[in-house]
């Protein structure tokens, strides 16, 4: 591993962050538009060059989070990925199954678990952290509530508030101890932090979306070739149920959009995540050291900037101050342009 990250060096790859405005949008988006913007599937030479392109964004997909193409889908966000994903588990969700979703994430892995418990008259359990001040996923509490009956677990990987990063591979590990269960991962907050190994992980689901991690306004999810035996198809009955886009994806995948990602994912192959992690631990500790001096301030999330235990997402509270009020004051003092 390098010394130094040089931050200048990477700055260089976005252009844009020299302007006023700031635009993540690539070449390789206007270029389809203009050349290949057609219907997939054709024989004609532009339709084939066309359905080439969006073969290759998910194969992109595939290969840097370490997945088969057959275990992926793209479509509008993560949030509307969870909603089909919960449509397609009606079937292997039944009344006397039960459901552990978390407190600690995102409407977008809550409000589908939540809708699909209530639909199929199944049992809703809430994982609730024993530490409120630095809440995170602990495997022994959540066993305290796992049972035969337990069919799926879904849980943040990394707190977009708290900046928390929870084992998920150590969790996948607890789910998969009762037969059948399976575990849904949020990954939004992680992704633009760290390289990602859905394999290695263990999980069964796994989502994130592009817009976070330097790409277009689309997002990702994977299932493993044995969690996609539980999901019933979504698609049209003519269609294959083979692969994850054939039962999940309903055209819902932007083709432009999907057509970029493999510049993207080039980049990402390039850049150095431990140097990054080194240098937002860096970078994160000089806030938090300073927020550990004032007795009147509480960290809310890890108090330290281990980088194996947060990302640079860092929340905290000013006894007798609203956080509104501290937000007024920062951007009073401030020459951030809000004025």
């Amino acid at each position: 591993m390098a010394t130094s990250f040089d931050v200048s060096k990477v700055r260089e790859h976005f252009p844009a962050l020299n302007q006023k405005q700031v635009f993540f949008d690539n070449d390789r988006i206007t270029t389809y538009l203009s050349s290949t913007n057609v219907q997939l599937g054709a024989s004609y030479p532009i339709g084939q060059a066309s359905t080439k392109l969006v073969d290759e964004g998910c194969q992109s997909v595939a290969k840097y989070i370490n997945a088969s193409p057959e275990e992926v889908v793209l479509g509008p966000s993560t949030t509307q990925l969870f909603r089909n994903l919960s449509i397609s588990l009606y079937d292997y969700i039944t009344p006397d199954s039960e459901i552990i979703a978390s407190k600690l994430d995102h409407e977008a892995n809550i409000a589908s678990w939540v809708q699909l418990a209530k639909d199929r008259g199944a049992t809703l359990k809430w994982y609730e952290p024993e530490d409120k001040t630095n809440p995170q996923i602990d495997c022994d509490v959540l066993r305290k509530l796992m049972t035969s009956k337990t069919k799926l677990f879904a849980c943040t990987q990394t707190s977009n508030i708290l900046g928390t990063i929870n084992d998920v591979k150590a969790i996948a590990k607890t789910v998969h101890e009762v037969p059948g269960a399976l575990f849904c991962v949020d990954a939004v907050a992680y992704a633009p932090h760290r390289a990602i190994d859905v394999r290695d992980w263990g999980v069964d689901f796994y989502s994130f979306s592009w817009y976070k991690l330097y790409g277009p306004h689309i997002a990702c999810l994977y299932a493993s070739k044995a969690a996609q035996k539980h999901l019933r198809t979504l698609g049209h009955f003519f269609k294959s149920t083979d692969g994850l886009e054939n039962l999940l994806g309903l055209a819902a995948a932007n083709y432009e959009l999907t057509a970029s990602i493999p510049k993207v994912v080039k980049y990402l192959e390039e850049v150095p995540w431990d140097q990054i992690s080194e240098y937002e631990e860096k970078l994160q500790r000089i806030l938090i050291d300073y927020l550990n001096s004032k007795s009147e301030i509480q960290i809310w999330g890890e108090p330290v900037a281990a980088r194996e235990k947060r990302v640079p997402v860092i929340s905290w509270t000013v006894k007798g101050r609203s956080s509104r009020e501290i937000v007024e004051a920062v951007e009073k003092e401030s020459d951030f342009g809000f004025r």
